[in-house]
């Protein structure tokens, strides 16, 4: 990918050919976050749902390493908490700077607030949520992010539905996991964007969707996938997503 003097224009080339849909006041409220806030799109920190902008706990963490964060702090809520029913409850504390009194954040999970794909670890999402709240007073982000919502986010909710739907042309065979399966345990595996993954699928298998091609192609993309996600732990999406960029 050619560098360009202007970082930001590259995400939001990006983001117009990810969501077409987006015009006006939305695509200008994308502008200023990324570039005040510095964040990327084609990382896969901030999410599209339901028409409007979420940034994601990926997001917020390397936004809190590039201000110099000085330190988080989690404390588990245990009177508020009832580790029977599931249901946690933490606190957590930014402090931006040595000298800084903290900004906190309350994150609260049980099973009734959580996606069915991490049922049985509310207690790790209702840290994670503490954390996200907390960084997002620290450094004035103004919008929700993905993991403090009901579920972490729409294309996990539908990912198992849509699983079911495409069983009979992507089934198990011998035993092995569903191809789609193996693609979102991918995705979830290195943190990936699924809408940035079908739309270098399509282009990787040659067709318009990625479920109009064939599965030795999409078992080809799977493995090419994985190989480039393993070599690159740092999750350069210049690197994984080399025909989208």
């Amino acid at each position: 990918m050619k560098l360009t003097k202007d970082p930001s224009r590259v995400e939001l080339r990006l983001a117009r050919r990810m969501w077409p849909d987006a015009r006006g006041t939305r695509m200008e409220e994308l502008r200023l976050l990324v570039q005040r806030h510095r964040l990327s799109v084609a990382l896969g920190e901030i999410r599209d749902l339901d028409n409007h902008w979420y940034v994601t706990h990926s997001g917020l963490i390397q936004l809190a390493f590039r201000r110099r964060c000085c330190g988080i702090k989690t404390t588990l809520e245990e009177r508020l908490s009832d580790p029977l029913a599931g249901r946690w409850m933490f606190k957590a504390t930014v402090y931006k700077s040595p000298r800084s009194r903290g900004f906190v954040g309350f994150g609260d999970a049980d099973p009734s607030n959580v996606s069915s794909l991490v049922r049985g670890a509310e207690m790790r999402v209702a840290e994670t949520r503490a954390v996200c709240r907390a960084l997002r007073k620290a450094y004035g982000i103004g919008i929700c992010s993905v993991e403090e919502l009901g579920a972490f986010s729409s294309s996990s909710q539908s990912a198992p539905a849509q699983a079911n739907k495409s069983h009979a042309s992507n089934g198990s065979n011998n035993g092995q996991p569903r191809l789609r399966d193996q693609l979102c345990l991918l995705i979830r595996q290195y943190n990936l964007d699924p809408t940035l993954v079908k739309a270098y699928a399509a282009d990787f298998c040659g067709t318009e969707t990625l479920s109009g091609a064939g599965r030795d192609l999409v078992e080809s993309f799977i493995s090419h996938l994985s190989a480039s996600a393993k070599a690159n732990h740092r999750y350069d999406c210049a690197i994984v997503f080399p025909a989208i960029l």
